[in-house]
């Protein structure tokens, strides 16, 4: 019995730790969809969570690749927030079909009017159209997010790992995922293996949105936490 409950309640440890690192995701600066087609005309949504809980977000810039600029930048009106195109002359003339361009607009800059900063809990939704798009493999779409309190968070990495990554639009490579299942463990007990098989299933249903492998993993947490409390709580059985 003691061995099933410390196995319980380490699956429930685990569990409560692959929580984190989905919902740590979910709070990190995106685009959606992630993947275009060369010479698309792509409308990708720039999706902006609020990571403070005592700051608001009140400015977002979105940088433009300048080896492969974009012809064509149009922002959809969002209300509360001015919307401004930069344009940059670009360090080098590219050639983008039988055209030098050596001028482009290199990032989208969103600002909030008063009282419409974003605040905890919230989710900014910023459409944009890019195209066309670049015959390349993918396209760095680096962000920089801005609070009330001055502070800049810069959502620029590259590396897989990286703490604070950039969004990025695949267009001939095949998108990263960040988030595989975890390797199957063998714990010896039927009911334990049973619980490892559910999580499995719940992340590889969901791996494709963030808030429902959440969703999905904390109830599995709350199943957990019932099944350590019934096992260990049972009175033995008297002889």
């Amino acid at each position: 019995m003691k061995n099933f409950t410390k196995a319980a309640l380490a699956l429930s440890a685990g569990a409560a730790l692959a929580i984190a690192a989905p919902l740590a995701a979910m709070a990190h600066v995106t685009i959606d969809p992630g993947q275009a087609d060369p010479g698309d005309y792509a409308l990708i949504t720039v999706k902006v969570p609020n990571e403070s809980e005592t700051e608001k977000t009140n400015r977002v810039e979105l940088f433009l690749p300048t080896d492969t600029p974009f012809t064509s930048v149009r922002f959809v009106p969002v209300a509360g927030w001015d919307a401004q195109l930069v344009r940059s002359e670009l360090p080098e003339p590219v050639m983008i079909g039988e055209s030098e361009i050596t001028e482009a607009v290199t990032s989208i800059v969103w600002t909030a009017q008063p009282g419409s900063e974003l605040g905890d809990g919230g989710l900014l939704l910023l459409p944009v159209s890019l195209g066309p798009v670049p015959d390349v493999g993918s396209v760095v779409l680096a962000a920089d997010q801005s609070y009330t309190d001055g502070s800049v968070v810069s959502w620029n990495g590259v590396e897989e790992d990286a703490e604070k990554p950039a969004p990025i639009l695949y267009v001939n490579d095949e998108a990263v995922d960040h988030h595989d299942a975890a390797a199957d463990s063998d714990t010896g007990d039927h009911d334990a293996d049973e619980t490892e098989e559910q999580m499995h299933s719940a992340e590889s249903a969901s791996s494709g949105d963030p808030v429902a492998r959440g969703l999905g993993i904390a109830g599995l947490v709350a199943g957990l936490a019932g099944l350590v409390a019934a096992f260990a709580f049972r009175r033995p059985t008297a002889k």
